[in-house]
């Protein structure tokens, strides 16, 4: 049988929270452990322990959804947002909830966001272990050019890459995804904290969603916004933001084209 997983109810609307705890009486493997009615309320809560799961409102009083949330500890519980104010996916899941969930809150939904949140249980613990773990230096004798591995959160433990290995990652639904030499592999690492670990003269964030090793790029196919479309050694295709454009122009020496005008 499994441990069921203890779920945090944060919302300013009495009704909402009724909602939400009615939902989760009718499911298997889950326990209430509270409820909040601000970002004050939920930091507190999760200080004091036995929380897995935040199931978290964007508009409260005080803090938002989204500053709470970046106020909770490393290896803290994850984060399942439930809001009807869909403009902020996007941001949400750049920061690392586990899912986000629109009102009304239905009870497959649910269920599938907790289950979600449960998938990713395994790895929490050595994530927040290497969460703010610097690559250590290479050991002296190398080739000059090889960088130390870095280690991978995945739900089969610690994967430990070369950053040489690592052509690019990008960032699904809620889940970022390094892509090697090695395989592919799913990481709790949000992308910006892999941009923090890996050698800046190599790996640059070339869209919102993909951060992008140039060494492993063998064409760039022009885009008719203006960006392009980078093809690696290994047949991916990773997306390149007009304005990330414009910088590799620039690194590369190569002529302005007509949108880097004005």
């Amino acid at each position: 049988m499994r441990e069921p997983l203890r779920v945090l109810i944060a919302d300013d609307e009495l009704l909402a929270r009724k909602r939400l705890a009615r939902l989760l009486a009718a499911l298997p493997d889950v326990s209430v452990c509270g409820e909040a009615v601000d970002g004050d309320s939920v930091l507190a809560a999760v200080r004091a322990g036995g929380v897995d799961v935040v199931l978290l409102d964007i508009h409260m009083p005080g803090l938002s959804g989204l500053d709470a949330m970046a106020l909770l500890p490393e290896g803290g519980p994850h984060v399942i947002f439930c809001t009807a104010h869909a403009e902020h996916a996007v941001n949400a899941f750049e920061h690392g909830a586990v899912d986000y969930v629109l009102k009304p809150v239905e009870a497959a939904r649910l269920q599938k966001a907790l289950e979600r949140a449960r998938a990713r249980q395994p790895v929490a613990a050595a994530a927040a272990k290497v969460k703010n773990t610097a690559i250590p230096p290479p050991p002296s004798g190398g080739n000059g050019h090889a960088f130390a591995r870095l280690p991978i959160p995945t739900r089969q433990g610690l994967v430990l890459v070369s950053p040489d290995a690592i052509s690019h990652a990008s960032l699904e639904d809620e889940l970022v995804t390094v892509f090697t030499t090695q395989g592919d592999f799913l990481t709790d690492f949000t992308l910006n904290e892999l941009a923090d670990k890996l050698p800046a003269e190599h790996f640059h964030r070339v869209h919102r969603r993909a951060l992008l090793n140039l060494s492993h790029v063998t064409r760039l196919e022009p885009l008719e916004t203006g960006g392009y479309l980078a093809r690696t050694a290994r047949g991916h295709s990773v997306e390149v933001s007009r304005q990330s454009a414009r910088e590799l122009r620039r690194m590369l020496g190569l002529r302005k084209g007509a949108e880097d005008e004005g």
